[in-house]
């Protein structure tokens, strides 16, 4: 697998030439005729500069106006950083209330996609092209993919440069047959799987599916994929096992593909509200990396970083872990405990949240609003040990954040209920 880093790559000036070769066993992508296998994550908002630092060489996106920073901007960043962007053009999705039956829909959005392109298709950081994200999800219009199909047809033409693709909410024979019958001009799929990402190369191969292609999202097992409280609330794995099974996943799955695989984009390199605050993105909100930021570091780079991140070795609330579906009383007082390994004697700081369990819950990632934290809810706190003690009853969840001094994070939380 190589390891060419994309600083290297990049044109001075004018667009790079991206390629898919398909040698007599396996795919390569070339970047300006040199080998690149895509080391990436999923990134909106988040560090661009620690993204190179840690050995990625390429990120995603998901539109090309995220309503912080302009697609022209990111692709600066990401060329002063050495990196190379998979652009994402933003697409209608059936769930939302886009109607591929209506023409005029569809050739409007066809149209603000062409000047998207045409605007950014000669940047030395563009890689390729992320046309939409996960338009399988709930949909039942086979259309969607004869619109995508239109629009790959205009970018080989307006752009001779870069790839095509589009990213799919797992991997179903029903998908890829529409996309083989309606969608062939697409130079690669891009699949997305999280807690059963191992099974994604033996149903590529089990459907048929005989070209490359990008795992474009994987990470932390999903909120679907976990087990439950008694009352459904889906338990979050701790950052310490996150990072086991990142190492695990890309191992198996995206690492043992050579022959189909091109690489992949972890998710997510940043942080975002879904579920919870913690669930899918690898810093905190406050800007602490996590422990799977290490392992990303080892995988692409081959090393461990010098500083890592606190490990977790046990979080207790009441002497019970989440599993043991934990029932509080109002306005009694609870103790809580996590027991760290830290590396390098490093001092620990810690801080504890209690949120009230999340309500606003969407799919297919869309925008989700934080709880507010409980003001009342610790009463007292000594280093690794807190007392709770919460005046309502409610689900909710009891956060801890330890931080060392080099900003490395460890996290995990629990939920429980209050009568």
């Amino acid at each position: 697998m190589e390891s060419t880093k994309s600083v290297h790559i990049q044109n001075e000036t004018g667009p790079a030439e991206v390629e898919l070769i398909k040698t007599t066993d396996s795919f390569r992508l070339m970047v300006n005729k040199q080998p690149f296998f895509i080391k990436g994550a999923g990134l909106e908002y988040g560090d661009i500069g620690s993204l190179a630092e840690h050995h990625g060489n390429s990120f995603r996106t998901w539109r090309t106006d995220n309503g912080v920073q302009s697609a022209r901007d990111i692709l600066e960043e990401a060329r002063r950083n050495g990196l190379m962007v998979c652009m994402g053009l933003d697409m209608g999705r059936e769930r939302h209330g886009f109607d591929y039956d209506d023409d005029i829909q569809v050739q409007q959005q066809f149209e603000r996609i062409r000047r998207e392109v045409e605007e950014l298709k000669d940047h030395p950081a563009l890689l390729m092209w992320g046309i939409g994200n996960e338009l399988n999800l709930k949909y039942t219009n086979p259309k969607v993919w004869d619109a995508v199909n239109e629009i790959s047809k205009m970018i080989h033409e307006v752009d001779p440069n870069h790839l095509t693709t589009t990213s799919l909410s797992g991997i179903f024979k029903k998908e890829l047959k529409h996309i083989a019958e309606r969608c062939p001009d697409l130079d690669l799929l891009s699949f997305q799987l999280y807690g059963n990402l191992s099974i994604l190369p033996r149903l590529v191969r089990k459907f048929g599916y005989t070209g490359a292609y990008i795992v474009s999202e994987w990470g932390a097992t999903g909120h679907w994929e976990v087990p439950q409280t008694s009352w459904g609330a889906p338990i979050e794995e701790n950052s310490t096992l996150k990072a086991e099974n990142y190492l695990e996943r890309y191992k198996t799955t995206i690492a043992s593909d050579p022959t189909q695989c091109v690489g992949s984009y972890v998710f997510l390199w940043g942080d975002k509200q879904e579920r919870t605050p913690t669930w899918y993105g690898m810093f905190l909100e406050s800007g602490e990396a996590t422990e799977t930021v290490d392992v990303m570091h080892f995988l692409w780079s081959g090393s461990w970083p010098e500083n890592r991140a606190p490990r977790i070795i046990s979080f207790k609330l009441d002497g019970k872990i989440a599993e043991d579906n934990i029932h509080l009383n109002i306005n009694q007082s609870y103790p809580a405990r996590i027991e760290l390994s830290v590396f390098t004697n490093k001092s620990v700081s810690y801080r504890w949240e209690v949120l009230p369990e999340s309500t606003d819950l969407k799919e297919g990632g869309d925008p989700e609003e934080k709880p507010e934290a409980i003001s009342d809810a610790i009463h007292e706190q000594n280093e690794n040990e807190a007392i709770l003690n919460v005046p309502r009853a409610g689900n909710f969840r009891l956060f801890v954040y330890a931080v060392d001094g080099d900003n490395r994070a460890a996290t995990a939380n629990i939920p429980f209920r209050v009568f």
